[in-house]
């Protein structure tokens, strides 16, 4: 906890669900502070014009301002609001002091903070929580301080009760020093006495308040007990106390749009949040230099290339400073879409710096064995196709610098059907990043939903004998191969052998064989991919003269292709381990559709340190779970996700094979 003027800004992330207000409060701070002359009422103030931003009308990246309050620095962070821009949220908010989490007035919404709330807390990150859109709610404060403890670990603590009249909202009761405030016309508020009607329902709150507290506070506790009130400021001093030590989720109260409990926010940032201190023990590396930074954003700008949004964690860093194994190529600081040149950074300071080679977003610079924040799950892919075969190494160029913006990105080259996916985060996430290679990198890309990686096998076995022979004037060509193939136990894999005797295949050309072999394998009678069979070379012939690798190579092709379509080949799907978590409200509706999904429920389990959540485990076949991050979502309030990784190949067979074989595609289109 700080008082009075500090050289560290204070950095404070705002997190929230989309169209909470995040931005809105930002604005409306910045009026507030005298630090931009327009009001934020609904005209963006630091709008985002990426084309990202535009393609899918909300802001994809972090908007950084600072602000001056009452001798104080402070910087902040507005972070996206779509759940599937979490890895965005993750790094900047694993670089601030504290948290300020945004969300609407309406219980049924609460869910969605589940994820969020749990991000910070993992992280150790102090955080409270902003009602926002109060002047427009009816809800009872304590329902939704109810809904609150059933969404986050720490117990919530209600700083405020609203004073309503007529039906209408019109200030609060702040229960710490018992003042009540009135919202004025322009924002500001003023003390007034309490309403009669108040003292009752104040007191109530106040107490449960100072009970929440006393969990943490052995005299609190013995004042309660004996019945003494206790004094404001050792209330102040323990909020503090207990924001700062990660005890307590604070909830305030207000209005962004209306600037309402803007004030009341702003004080209680200066007196009770933690100083830069605590996020520098959490950041620091165990072995650290004398300048130490850590990367919280890469972004790639036009006529500027790649900067590096960074908070200075230890030492003075000036332009052309080694900071690590990185040089810094110039210093700027941050205002929204602005970028001004400075001439140094500060301990504290947030900063972005140009051409900041060999780093990415959750790096520190200048030690060793720093933590960082771990990347999301993939759980959406697209196949990517150039139009022009040319623009191959610019599409590679360009999804580097995707991943770097954004590490929660993956690339996979699926050998198996020879397309490149783009792994990431949904629907939304995916436009980003088809916004950011077509329009921002010009790359021409089609972007289409994977094949599915169907595998084929056999169920009996077969001798076949092949004989390849060519005449074409001089040397011709020639080779004789008996081979038996048998099918083996799914998952065995390939198997190859020979049981030659006499020298009828000399040595040298068993290896052709073998090639010739693993060669057709790759596309079987099915058209797919072949997998667990096992393969006897048992006889042959050879000629002196016309007999070559390439003969032979041929020859145990063509018998793999004579034998197979006689081997009664069966078409294998491939089946997933799939892990689904979400509130356990929802596992009804998440248990219907995970078997209409063709899915084989495997246990239940609570999952491990998120109250209120469960954990599903299930094999699902690939082909249905190309959207199921998107039905999941659609009925989880947008909470849900699930982990994922092969598990093995299964037959399949009736209608869905006859409809792989003629060609339709099984995977679900959205």
């Amino acid at each position: 906890m700080t008082n009075g003027t500090q050289a560290s800004p204070r950095v404070v992330a705002l997190v929230g669900p989309y169209s909470s207000g995040k931005t809105t409060l930002l604005e409306n701070i910045l009026f507030m502070t005298d630090t931009t002359r327009r009001r934020a009422n609904g005209e963006r103030v630091f709008a985002d014009d990426g084309v990202e931003a535009k393609a899918l009308s909300m802001g994809v990246d972090i908007n950084v301002a600072e602000a001056g309050y009452l001798g104080d620095r402070y910087i902040f962070i507005d972070c996206p609001g779509s759940i599937e821009l979490m890895q965005e949220m993750r790094n900047a908010a694993y670089a601030v002091d504290v948290a300020i989490v945004v969300t609407e007035p309406e219980p049924d919404k609460l869910q969605a903070l589940s994820p969020l709330l749990h991000e910070l807390e993992a992280g150790g990150i102090p955080h409270l929580l902003f009602i926002n859109k109060i002047d427009h709610s009816n809800v009872h404060i304590r329902d939704l301080a109810r809904s609150l403890d059933e969404v986050s670990v720490l117990p919530s603590v209600l700083r405020h009760v609203p004073i309503r009249e007529d039906g209408k909202i019109n200030g609060f009761v702040d229960l710490a020093s018992r003042r009540a405030y009135r919202y004025g016309v322009d924002g500001s508020r003023e003390i007034t006495e309490t309403a009669a009607s108040y003292i009752e329902q104040v007191a109530d709150e106040r107490f449960q308040m100072m009970e929440r507290l006393a969990d943490f506070h052995d005299d609190l506790m013995e004042e309660l007990l004996e019945d003494i009130d206790p004094g404001t400021e050792e209330i102040f001093q323990d909020l503090g106390a207990d924001l700062c030590a990660g005890n307590i989720m604070p909830v305030l109260m207000g209005s962004a749009l209306n600037s309402y409990g803007l004030r009341r926010l702003m004080k209680v940032l200066r007196h009770e949040m933690p100083d830069f201190s605590l996020a520098c023990n959490r950041l620091m590396p165990p072995k650290s230099e004398d300048k130490v930074a850590y990367v919280l954003k890469t972004k790639y700008l036009p006529h500027m290339g790649k900067v590096s949004f960074a908070r200075v964690l230890k030492g003075t860093v000036k332009d052309g400073d080694q900071v690590g194994d990185s040089k810094i190529s110039g210093l700027f600081k941050i205002s929204g879409p602005e970028l001004k040149k400075i001439g140094q950074a500060n301990a504290g300071d947030i900063v972005a710096i140009a051409r900041l080679g060999g780093a990415a977003a959750g790096d520190t610079l200048g030690g060793t064995g720093a933590q960082k924040p771990e990347h999301l799950h993939a759980v959406y892919a697209q196949a990517l196709e150039v139009h022009d075969r040319k623009d191959e190494a610019r599409l590679s160029e360009a999804l580097t610098k995707l991943i770097e913006e954004d590490p929660s990105f993956e690339l996979e080259h699926r050998e198996d059907t020879g397309q490149l996916l783009l792994w990431g985060q949904g629907e939304i996430h995916m436009r980003t990043a088809r916004a950011r290679l077509v329009d921002k990198y010009g790359v021409g890309v089609a972007f289409s939903f994977p094949r599915v990686p169907y595998k084929e096998t056999i169920r009996r076995s077969k001798l076949q004998h092949t004989r390849y022979k060519k005449q074409s004037g001089g040397h011709g060509q020639f080779g004789d191969v008996v081979i038996e193939v048998k099918p083996r136990g799914l998952g065995q894999g390939f198997e190859f052998e020979e049981n030659i005797h006499g020298g009828s295949v000399p040595k040298q050309y068993i290896q052709s064989v073998e090639a010739g072999v693993k060669e057709y394998l790759k596309q079987g009678p099915l058209g797919f991919p072949v997998v667990d069979v096992a393969v006897t070379l048992k006889d042959g012939q050879c000629h002196n003269v016309d007999s070559s690798d390439m003969a032979f190579k041929t020859a145990g092709r063509m018998a793999m292709a004579d034998a197979l379509p006689g081997c009664e080949p069966v078409l294998l799907e491939p089946i997933e381990h799939v892990r689904v978590m979400a509130p356990s409200i929802h596992m009804a509706k998440i248990n219907g559709m995970i078997t209409s999904r063709r899915g084989q429920i495997m246990g239940f389990d609570a999952r491990a340190g998120w109250p209120g959540w469960d954990l599903i485990d299930a094999q699902m076949p690939a082909s249905e779970m190309q959207d199921l991050i998107i039905e999941l979502r659609s009925v989880t309030q947008g909470t849900g996700t699930f982990e994922h990784e092969f598990d093995h190949l299964n037959e399949l067979g009736g209608k869905l094979k006859e409809k792989v074989l003629d060609g339709h595609v099984v995977a679900r289109r959205t």
